[in-house]
């Protein structure tokens, strides 16, 4: 699957099927993403696809060195399961 982050969008996603499955964010300051929303089309629910996204948005996150606030259930619930993303959570906010 070919995840991006698409940034004049705003959104990590990926086009399967000719659907876009994404989760959005914004920017606060230059380094703390706000995770809003997360969205899978109905015909490609049950696939995973929501959590290879997340993964690769919070890898990237990681790699640039930035903290996320993970305002989207979806993304919070994700951190939840996978503990080893909890430091990227800004905790001074």
């Amino acid at each position: 699957m070919d995840i991006r982050n698409n940034e004049s969008e705003s959104r990590y996603e990926a086009v399967i099927d000719g659907q876009v499955a994404f989760s959005e964010y914004d920017m606060e300051g230059p380094e703390l993403v706000v995770f809003t929303h997360t969205v899978v089309p109905d015909a490609l629910a049950g696939r995973g696809i929501a959590a290879q996204i997340v993964k690769y948005a919070l890898d990237d996150v990681r790699a640039r060195g930035w903290k996320v606030v993970p305002q989207c259930a979806y993304v919070a619930s994700y951190i939840e399961r996978h503990p080893e993303y909890r430091d990227l959570i800004e905790t001074n906010r």
